[in-house]
């Protein structure tokens, strides 16, 4: 080939204009992690896509740092963690998703200058404004005489609110409800059956302005900073964030943002103010109404942490305790309709456990707790309300009657079918002889699975977390995001707890098999 002909093509090819989209495809991504089931006003969906102040302006920001905006989701609670990992295309480069600055979190994952500047609103049910106008309400009791209990208040796990509402200013006076999810809390004080809520002033002004039932009962306290986290290793990221913030401070575009979604107030004015100081700010020291997690700081109270795990261990025994019972009654009527029960009848039993066996446990528990109540009030008229340990025992009874169903049905086509003959022969009615004869031997024979499934119980009853119920995984959970330094030691108690409460009874179960598979061969 002509020598000046690839001259003039390799010049063609430099001197091009870029294809159409290649100069954003090839432009780096700015991968920020968020959880969308944390809803409006920070992520949430209209439509098929996803909109929100936190959407908008981490929108802003990668454009005026030269990237695009990725959004990588991710439970709430866990998105620091993706920042340990190390930086390549499957990882995130920082978490905008109304982190709060606290001294532990800035220790781990440096933060850039606050973009916002929220409040704690206490939100009620406007019909409970007369039991409860303000803060000072929340440690008296609720309810007439002869039903007296603690108010009842929800919070996002491991959000400033439930620090705030865990401390010595309220603490054990009220009964604080833990969940993942803002919307499904609001849900339960629209619906009565959470007395407030405590939340962030941008969910506390958006849900109040789109709810009807719902009124803020005091004046939001315990200012804070919402802030970016990023890697320490991030350091130009983390300036080239703080220049654009502060940009988009001074030229309204925050503001612009911000009163879109009802979010800009007096508390915002200030945040020129705090990114012009130096950052991280001094933090104050302890403030003796807050939970603590030690009697100095920096030092950790094994023995309090211990004993609210311990405490959680007693909850996760007493919902084992109480639902299994119910489980192996239920499901021993099950498997004798079955296998003894008339042909009209033994489809619908199969259907039951088919479909019990085939759903998730966690969507079953929702469905007790949060769908089946107002389902009751809308269809029969009716108030129907559940207790979050009452619906706990209900969902794992119900579920696990399935898997007992079956051990049941198995034990009993194990036994002969020439006993049952045998007994009736001998003047017993087919009750006395299921009784009697049939059902002991079922017993005996499925006493290893049996045993198996009520150990398992204990594990599953950490699904209990997503209504309301505070158990060992729970209780692990909520401690580790207050002291993410000690994840090791936290979760070797933990781990050690629930061996404790297994081993035993795989101890029990081994010598039950033993004594009673000799006394049903003494009967052979």
């Amino acid at each position: 080939m002509n020598p000046r002909w690839l001259l003039v093509a390799v010049a063609a090819l430099v001197l091009a204009p870029p294809v159409p989209g290649q100069e954003k495809k090839d432009k780096k991504e700015l991968r920020w992690g968020t959880d969308p089931t944390g809803g409006a006003p920070y992520v949430y969906k209209d439509g098929d896509t996803f909109v929100g102040f936190e959407v908008e302006l981490a929108e802003y920001l990668a454009k005026e740092i030269g990237r695009t905006s990725k959004m990588v989701t991710g439970d709430w609670d866990k998105l620091p963690e993706l920042l340990g990992k190390p930086a390549d295309d499957d990882s995130i480069d920082i978490v905008l998703n109304g982190y709060e600055l606290t001294e532990d979190m800035e220790k781990k994952y440096p933060s850039t200058v606050p973009y916002y500047v929220y409040k704690l609103g206490l939100i009620i049910h406007k019909d409970s404004a007369e039991s409860i106008s303000g803060w000072s309400d929340l440690n008296r009791e609720q309810g007439g005489d002869g039903n007296k209990r603690k108010t009842s208040i929800g919070v996002l796990g491991g959000s400033a609110a439930h620090k705030y509402m865990k401390g010595k200013r309220f603490g054990d006076k009220i009964d604080l409800a833990i969940n993942p999810d803002v919307a499904t809390v609001i849900g339960l004080v629209e619906q009565k059956r959470l007395d407030a809520t405590v939340q962030d002033t941008p969910a506390a002004l958006y849900y109040i302005k789109n709810g009807k039932e719902l009124k803020l009962a005091d004046e939001p306290r315990k200012a804070g900073f919402y802030v970016i986290l990023t890697r320490p290793a991030d350091k130009e990221l983390r300036e080239q964030l703080n220049a654009a913030i502060k940009k988009g401070i001074k030229d309204g575009t925050l503001k612009t943002i911000y009163e879109k979604y009802g979010l800009w107030n007096a508390d915002q004015e200030r945040l020129l103010y705090w990114t012009e100081q130096p950052w991280p700010p001094p933090f104050p020291a302890e403030d003796e109404n807050e939970e603590e997690s030690g009697g100095e700081k920096g030092k950790v109270d094994w023995g309090k942490l211990t004993l609210e795990l311990l405490r959680a261990a007693g909850m996760t025994v007493f919902l084992a305790a109480a639902s299994f019972p119910i489980a192996m009654l239920i499901g021993m009527l099950v498997a004798l309709s079955r296998v003894y029960g008339p042909a009209l009848i033994r489809f619908p039993f199969g259907l039951y456990v088919e479909f019990l066996r085939g759903t998730p446990l966690l969507l079953q528990l929702y469905f007790v707790f949060y769908l089946l109540p107002p389902l009751v009030q809308q269809v029969f008229g009716v108030s129907f309300n559940l207790t979050p340990i009452q619906a706990g025992i209900l969902g794992l009874a119900i579920n696990y009657s399935a898997y007992e169903a079956e051990n049941y049905r198995a034990g009993l086509l194990a036994i002969p079918r020439g006993q049952m003959e045998a007994a009736l022969a001998l003047g017993m009615n087919p009750l006395t002889a299921l009784r009697v004869v049939i059902v002991p031997q079922a017993v005996r024979i499925v006493i290893p699975p049996v045993t198996n499934d009520f150990i398992a119980l204990f594990k599953d009853t950490s699904v209990c977390s997503v209504i309301l119920i505070t158990e060992l995984t729970r209780k692990y959970n909520e401690l580790y995001n207050f002291n993410r330094d000690y994840i090791i030691q936290l979760a070797f108690i933990t781990a050690g707890l629930y061996l404790l409460m297994s081993y035993p009874l795989a101890i029990v179960a081994r010598v039950l098999e033993k004594r009673l598979g000799s006394v049903g061969g003494a009967h052979r």
